[in-house]
């Protein structure tokens, strides 16, 4: 992997502890978790029971996997509208997940914010935002928040390619690294953004853009959870070590287009069969269980199956559970401090 000339220096100078068994297959049911989820909700959006706009999370799910399970629960996390496993990952229920996809009474925003506005203190996730850009500065003021209040926390800011030419990202990354926040700025670069692709629209390398800063960065194979783990311990340790600010740059790929609404024809159908077929996080961390007899097939089709139900049970919800009210519309315009 390559870092810059800035490398991050690890608070923990001993290897880091492989994974346990327990831990992998907890990797496995997680992202097996997202991609049938993401499945179930493109096919609820295809029925006409998901309106507005709908950002799935397939290929993706060892990015945020891997940064959630080297976390805890001081740590806050924001996004942007690419936001479905990222709820899921921070242990939010799938039922009120897929609830506010139908914009259902039951959801996480009560139906009001569908799915690129979901919010969740309890599990100190804050969204879920619709504007290229925006949580970052956000992240940054969480970052602030958890160094003010010395409550020992860090916060995982993520943001894709497209989002990393944005004025306000710099603007954060100055602050960030003036004042040494406790933050992981997550470049998910699923190499498209919106659909143009980042060599025709990014100049440089994306994990160097906080070298102005003195921000180290390093570039990791998201495709990888286990590579994604090992390179999030190491930025955590980083972080808590009140070192500042550090950007890690995920090389990933999404299979579907930038949402619902898009055929992706940017791109060729063999680039993404190659992808799947020899990149999949989820295939390779099975290739790992079974080549390590840590699971059978058997055993990783009874997860997928007690996935499948877990999300057949969302959908149900997500189509019983009742529309808000109409009297809702004046309700959380303002929150008291």
């Amino acid at each position: 992997m390559a870092t810059s000339k800035r490398r991050a220096k690890s608070a923990t100078p001993e290897a880091p502890t492989p994974p346990s068994k327990d831990e992998l297959l907890h990797y496995y049911r997680e992202m097996l978790l997202i991609r049938r989820f993401e499945e179930k909700a493109g096919q609820m959006y295809g029925m006409g029971l998901i309106g507005g706009f709908c950002h799935l999370y397939i290929g993706q799910e060892a990015v945020v996997v891997g940064m959630q399970a080297a976390m805890d629960s001081r740590d806050s996390v924001i996004t942007s509208y690419r936001d479905h496993g990222h709820m899921l990952a921070c242990g939010m229920e799938s039922k009120g997940v897929m609830a506010e996809l139908t914009g259902r009474r039951g959801g996480y925003s009560k139906g009001k914010g569908g799915s690129m506005h979901m919010f969740s203190r309890e599990k100190k996730f804050y969204g879920g935002h619709g504007i290229v850009g925006a949580q970052v500065p956000i992240g940054t003021g969480l970052a602030f928040a958890h160094k003010y209040s010395k409550d020992g926390g860090l916060n995982a800011c993520y943001l894709g390619d497209g989002a990393v030419n944005q004025g306000q990202v710099y603007e954060s990354f100055n602050m960030a690294a003036l004042w040494k926040l406790p933050v992981i700025y997550v470049i998910e670069n699923n190499k498209y953004a919106m659909g143009t692709a980042q060599a025709r629209a990014s100049a440089g390398e994306l994990y160097l853009r906080g070298s102005a800063y003195g921000i180290p960065g390093r570039q990791v194979n998201g495709m990888d959870v286990l590579d994604v783990k090992a390179a999030a311990d190491e930025a955590v340790a980083y972080v808590r070590g009140g070192n500042g600010p550090i950007i890690l740059e995920m090389k990933t790929y999404r299979y579907r287009g930038h949402s619902m609404s898009d055929p992706a024809k940017y791109r060729t159908k063999e680039e993404v069969n190659k992808m799947r077929s020899e990149s999949d996080p989820i295939d390779n961390l099975k290739k790992v269980l079974l080549e390590q007899n840590i699971a059978d097939e058997e055993a990783l089709k009874a997860i997928d199956r007690d996935v499948k139900q877990v999300v057949t049970e969302a959908a149900e919800f997500a189509t019983q559970s009742p529309e808000p009210d109409p009297s809702e519309l004046w309700t959380d315009v303002l929150v008291e401090a």
